[in-house]
């Protein structure tokens, strides 16, 4: 991420909401830090958050788009406990997991992790999720704090994913190994083929595995850098 797309990140409400039209707000921020998205795109960002946005880009102030949306007062998921399914889709859908729950149990939302962003509403299938109005903090330095846990929160997430695919992927190759290591299951060709399957996996695991802790690190880095910036008391503490 360059340093004007994390100082773009470090200032959006990061909900993780998807009306800016990218999956998360560091796709907006680097689309906007490269000159492909415009900064009128973040209806929970209100008309603050795009003063700050113009700020740092030097574009002018222009009225929020309203092809995506337009702000509304904060509120939180709520999940009618007594008509859940335990589907798990709504789980599937929240950007930064604060729903608890597992297929055929009851799920339930954590209010204080919420950041509104409504997208476990539309995959219920039995329509069992409604929003609550609630509050943010009133001080802007408690704002930024709240987003930076809610883009923490995203992060880890996206980790867990990869995590989880990577297992997955694992417990098909040591399939394959087994079946590989059956001496009446595939021919010598076969067996090659399999083997060099197998060592390009292994490659990507080690690959990805690098990619994403050097990653993780310079978000790290670059988000509490930016953060510092966006803050107006510039304080360091943070």
């Amino acid at each position: 991420m360059s340093p004007l797309a994390a100082a773009i990140d470090a200032v959006l409400p990061q909900t993780q909401c998807t009306q800016c039209g990218y999956p998360d707000c560091r796709g907006y921020a680097e689309a906007i830090a490269a000159g492909e998205a415009g900064i009128d795109q973040c209806p929970p960002g209100e008309d603050e958050g795009l003063a700050k946005l113009a700020a740092l880009t030097g574009r002018p102030v222009i009225p929020l788009n309203p092809v995506h949306g337009s702000p509304k007062p904060f509120a939180v998921a709520l999940i009618d406990e007594t008509h859940c399914i335990g589907c798990t889709l709504c789980i599937q859908a929240c950007p930064v997991d604060a729903i608890l729950g597992a297929t055929k149990q009851m799920h339930t939302v954590l209010s204080d992790e919420c950041t509104g962003c409504e997208l476990c509403i539309a995959p219920c299938p039995v329509d069992c999720i409604s929003m609550a109005p609630a509050e943010r903090p009133a001080a802007e330095a408690e704002r930024l704090s709240q987003a930076h846990h809610w883009r923490q929160r995203h992060q880890f997430r996206q980790i867990r994913l990869q995590r989880e695919l990577r297992e997955r992927n694992e417990r098909l190759a040591a399939k394959a190994l087994a079946k590989l290591q059956d001496p009446h299951f595939a021919a010598p060709e076969k067996q090659l083929r399999i083997n060099a399957a197998l060592a390009r996996a292994a490659e990507r695991r080690e690959a990805d595995d690098a990619a994403q802790l050097k990653r993780a690190k310079l978000d790290s880095i670059m988000a509490k850098a930016a953060a510092r910036l966006a803050s107006p008391t510039g304080d360091k503490s943070s």
